[in-house]
C-alpha cells in the first residue's frame, strides 16, 4: 500500500518507489512532519521530533508546563498564523471578531484508491490502480474553520502531490493567505535553485545557500511570469546532475505565486508554496470553501538530472491530456518572422506552398489576420477575419491550405483588448480598469476581465465559430502583458482581492471549454514566449512556446533551464532566419536545426527566400526529425553540460526507455585558438551493452562528417567513421568531440545497440 496509518503511534506513511513521506499527529493534536527523503521500508520516525525549553518559543496552553513542545520549533505539515509559530505560515484568516489566530488540530482522515481531483483547477491525474489519496482534516479548535489536506501518492511515478481546501462552517471569514503546501526539513545544508529571467531570456538557473531568514521566488504580475518560475529545487550543498539529495517542487498554477524557503533559529528549513498573498483576499461565508492549487513533490538521491526525468515523465503522461499527449507533433511553419502584421492571403498561400515542398506539415498564420489589426495598438478583441487581408476569410484560406495536404493553424490572444477596437467601444467595462484612474498600458493593450462569464462566452462563441468553420488544426494561445489596474465590476469593493485568482480560474474554465469542444486541435500556450510556462498550462495544452527569442545560442540556455522542471515535449522551438531577428547573430542552418530539434520542431522564416542548398538541408532536417521524434519527445533527457559553468560548449542527450538508442548533440559556444581537446561522457546507457556510435552531421570547416578518432591514429590510415564501444566506455571514458575552429559549429551522433 502507498499510504499506511499506524493507529497506535498516529503516524501516516506515504511510500513511492524510491521515497518516503511521514507525519504524525502530535500529543496535543497538531500534524507534525517527520520525514521526506530516501525510502524507508518500515517503522516510525517519531523520535526525530524533539524539543527543549527555548526562550521566546512558547507552548500551546494544553501543554501546561511541558515547555519542550513548541510550534515555533516543531516541524509541521500546515502551519497557521497567530498561535505561537513565528515562522512563515500557510494560513492567515480573519474571523468575525477581527482576530487572526487559527490553531489547526487533527480531526479525521480517509485513505482511498485513486487520486483526488480539484474542481476548476488543473492537477496531475492518475488511474485508480496507480495512485492513492490521503485526506486529512484539521480543525481550528476555537472556530468552525476546517483545512482539508490532500496527498496524492503516485507510487510508480515516484511523486507525491499536495493540495488543500479551507472550509468554513461558521460565521463569515476573510482569507488573506492560503498557501498550498509546507515542507519542514530538519536540515541546514540546503541550497535553493530558482529560475529567473526576463522577456526573451527566460528560466536562467540561479542557486544559493538557504540562510537564516528567507529566500523568495515569486510573481505578482498576474501570471507565473518571465521573471521567475513556479518550479524550484532544494538540494544538498554542491549537488549536481548525477549526485546529491534533491527535492523538486512544482506549483500547478498560472497566476501570482510564492515559493519561499526560511531557515529558522535552530537551523531547520521551512519551504512553502502557493498563491501569492499580495493582493489576495477571499471571503468565505458559512458553508463555502476555497481550494488552493496543487503542488507536486519529487525526491532524488541521485542529483537533479534524475529529478528532472521524474517530472518529465509525470507531466508527459499524467498532466498532459488529449489527443496530442501521445500523438506525433506536426512540423510547422509560422509566418510571424517572415511577414509580422503584414498578412495577405497571397503571401500565406505562397509561404505554405513553399513550406509544403520542404516537408512542413502545418502552416500557422500568426498575429494580424483579424479585425483592423495592422499593428499592436488596434484590433484585439475583434475576432473576425480582416477581409482586406483575407478576401476568402479564414475559412477560405484554410481550404486552400488543407487542399495542399497541410494542416492549418492560427494565432489568438483571447485575454486582451485594444482601446482601438470594436469590442472596447461597445464594452469598455469588460476590461480591468480602476474607476477614476487611467490604466497602465502594455503593448498597447488592456486585459479583459476573465472572471466574468459574459466575457468568456463572447470569446468562446466568436473564436469558436472560426475554429469550427475553418476546421482549424492548431491554435497558438498568446497573452502579451502583465496584469495591473486589477478591478472588476463583478465584485463589490470589499471583494476586489478575489479578482486575480478569479481571473486565473476564468482562463482555466475557458481553456477547458475550448480544448474539450475541439479535442483534435493541437493547442500551444504562449505569453510573449515563455511568460506563462508552467504546469497549469500544460494541463490544457501539451506544448508552450518556449521563448520569443529564436536565436539558437540563446535558446540553448533557455531550453536548458526549462528542462529542469518541464519535458522536451512541452518546448516549442523554431528554426529562424540568420542573421537572427532579435540578436542579429549569424549562424549556420545546421546549428539552428540541432538546437530546435531539442524541442517540438518548427520553422519561423520566409522559406521562399532560401537557396536551393538551404531547402535541401531543411528537407533533411525534417526527415531526420520525423524519424527520431518519438525518442526526442518521449525518451529520457540528459543534460551533459551545465550552461552556467561551461562557456565553451553545450551538449545534451536523448536515450530511449529501453536504453538501446540514443541521440547526442553538441554546439561550440566559444572557439579557442590552439584549442584543448573536448570530450563528453554519455549517460543513461547500459554498461555491458555494445553500441555503434556514428556521427551523422558535423557543421565543420568543409561541412564534412567528423571522425570519432584522433587527428592522427598512428597508423597512417583513415580514421573510423563510426565506432563500436561498450556502454561503460561511452559513459565513463567518453566520446571525443571534433576540434571546433569557429563559434557555433555543431555535431550530432546517433548511438544504437548492436550484437557483438
Amino acid at each position: 500500500m502507498a499510504v499506511v496509518f499506524d493507529e497506535k503511534k498516529m503516524v501516516f506513511t506515504l511510500q513511492t518507489r524510491n521515497s518516503t513521506w511521514q507525519m504524525q499527529v502530535g500529543r496535543y493534536g497538531h500534524l507534525l512532519h517527520l520525514y521526506y527523503g530516501r525510502k524507508i521500508q518500515d517503522g516510525s520516525l517519531d523520535y526525530l521530533v524533539r524539543g527543549i525549553n527555548r526562550g521566546f518559543s512558547g507552548a500551546p496552553y494544553e501543554a501546561g508546563e511541558d515547555r519542550s513542545y513548541s510550534l515555533d520549533t516543531y516541524p509541521q505539515e500546515y502551519p497557521a498564523y497567530g498561535v505561537g509559530d513565528y515562522r512563515t505560515s500557510c494560513l492567515n484568516a480573519e474571523h468575525g471578531d477581527g482576530s487572526r489566530a487559527a490553531e489547526l488540530l487533527f480531526d479525521s482522515y480517509e485513505i482511498r484508491k485513486g487520486k483526488y481531483r480539484l474542481d476548476g483547477l488543473p492537477a496531475v491525474w492518475a488511474e485508480d490502480k496507480e495512485s492513492e489519496t490521503l485526506k486529512v482534516v484539521l480543525k481550528d479548535k476555537s472556530s468552525q474553520v476546517k483545512v482539508v489536506l490532500y496527498y496524492g501518492v503516485l507510487e510508480e511515478y515516484d511523486v507525491i502531490t499536495r493540495a488543500c481546501q479551507v472550509r468554513n462552517e461558521g460565521e463569515g471569514i476573510w482569507l488573506d493567505r492560503v498557501l498550498s503546501a509546507c515542507l519542514d526539513l530538519q536540515r541546514s545544508d540546503l541550497e535553493m535553485i530558482t529560475f529567473y529571467g526576463r522577456h526573451t531570456m527566460e528560466r536562467s538557473l540561479e542557486r544559493g545557500m538557504c540562510r537564516h531568514g528567507k529566500i523568495v521566488a515569486d510573481s505578482i504580475r498576474g501570471t507565473s511570469s518571465h521573471q521567475q518560475n513556479p518550479f524550484v529545487i532544494l538540494c544538498e550543498k554542491g549537488a549536481g546532475e548525477g549526485w546529491g539529495e534533491c527535492y523538486g517542487i512544482s506549483l500547478v498554477y498560472s497566476g501570482n505565486f510564492l515559493a519561499e524557503a526560511e531557515m529558522d533559529q535552530i537551523g531547520q528549513t521551512r519551504f512553502v508554496m502557493g498563491i501569492h498573498p499580495e493582493g489576495f483576499r477571499w471571503r468565505l461565508e458559512r458553508g463555502e470553501s476555497f481550494t488552493a492549487p496543487e503542488v507536486v513533490f519529487a525526491f532524488s538521491e541521485k542529483g537533479y538530472g534524475n529529478l528532472s526525468r521524474k517530472f518529465h515523465r509525470l507531466y508527459r503522461e499524467r498532466l498532459n491530456r488529449g489527443k496530442y499527449r501521445n500523438a506525433r507533433r506536426p512540423v510547422l511553419l509560422n509566418n510571424w518572422e517572415a511577414t509580422e502584421f503584414h498578412i495577405t492571403e497571397e503571401d500565406m498561400v505562397s509561404l505554405a506552398a513553399s513550406a509544403k515542398e520542404l516537408g512542413v506539415e502545418l502552416f500557422v498564420m500568426d498575429d494580424g489576420w483579424f479585425g483592423g489589426r495592422d499593428h499592436d495598438r488596434c484590433g484585439l478583441g475583434d475576432w473576425m477575419p480582416n477581409r482586406k487581408k483575407l478576401p476568402s476569410g479564414v475559412t477560405g484560406l484554410a481550404e486552400k491550405i488543407h487542399g495542399m495536404g497541410m494542416m492549418f493553424g492560427i494565432w489568438i490572444e483571447p485575454e486582451m483588448v485594444n482601446e482601438d477596437s470594436g469590442l472596447y467601444r461597445v464594452h469598455p467595462d469588460w476590461c480591468m480598469q480602476v474607476p477614476g484612474r487611467t490604466p497602465n498600458r502594455e503593448r498597447g493593450q488592456l486585459a479583459l476581465d476573465m472572471s466574468r462569464r459574459e466575457v468568456r462566452d463572447y470569446l468562446f462563441e466568436s473564436i469558436g465559430s472560426i475554429l469550427k468553420e475553418a476546421r482549424v488544426d492548431y491554435v497558438k494561445w498568446d497573452m502579451n502583458r502583465s496584469l495591473s489596474d486589477v478591478w472588476s465590476v463583478s465584485c463589490p469593493s470589499c471583494r476586489q482581492g478575489e479578482i486575480l485568482h478569479r481571473y486565473v480560474l476564468g482562463v482555466y474554465e475557458l481553456m477547458e471549454r475550448f480544448t474539450s469542444s475541439f479535442p483534435d486541435i493541437l493547442w500551444e500556450g504562449c505569453s510573449g514566449g515563455g511568460g506563462r510556462f508552467d504546469a497549469g498550462i500544460l494541463y490544457y495544452m501539451p506544448q508552450i512556446w518556449c521563448s520569443d527569442n529564436t536565436d539558437a545560442v540563446e535558446r540553448i540556455s533557455i531550453q536548458y533551464g526549462t528542462s529542469f522542471g518541464y519535458p522536451v515535449s512541452s518546448m516549442g522551438a523554431h528554426v529562424s532566419a540568420s542573421p537572427n531577428l532579435q540578436t542579429k547573430r549569424e549562424m549556420s542552418l545546421e546549428t539552428r536545426g540541432i538546437v530546435a530539434m531539442a524541442g517540438v520542431l518548427g520553422y519561423e522564416l520566409d522559406v521562399r527566400k532560401l537557396s536551393q542548398d538551404e531547402r535541401e538541408a531543411i528537407k533533411e532536417q525534417i526527415r531526420w526529425y520525423k524519424e527520431h521524434q518519438e525518442l526526442i519527445l518521449n525518451g529520457d533527457y540528459y543534460r551533459l553540460t551545465a550552461v552556467e559553468e561551461n562557456p565553451d560548449y553545450a551538449a545534451w542527450q536523448f536515450v530511449s526507455r529501453d536504453q538501446e538508442t540514443s541521440l547526442v548533440s553538441a554546439v561550440c559556444l566559444h572557439a579557442r585558438s590552439n584549442p584543448p581537446f573536448l570530450r563528453v561522457r554519455l549517460k543513461g546507457l547500459r554498461e555491458n551493452m555494445w553500441y555503434r556510435i556514428r556521427c551523422e552531421m558535423f557543421e565543420g570547416r568543409d561541412k564534412q562528417k567528423t571522425e570519432l578518432g584522433t587527428e592522427d591514429n598512428g597508423t597512417g590510415g583513415e580514421e573510423a567513421k563510426e565506432m563500436i564501444c561498450l556502454g561503460s566506455g561511452l559513459m565513463y571514458a567518453g566520446v571525443n568531440l571534433p576540434v571546433f575552429d569557429r563559434d557555433y559549429q555543431s555535431v550530432r551522433y546517433v548511438v544504437e545497440a548492436v550484437d557483438r
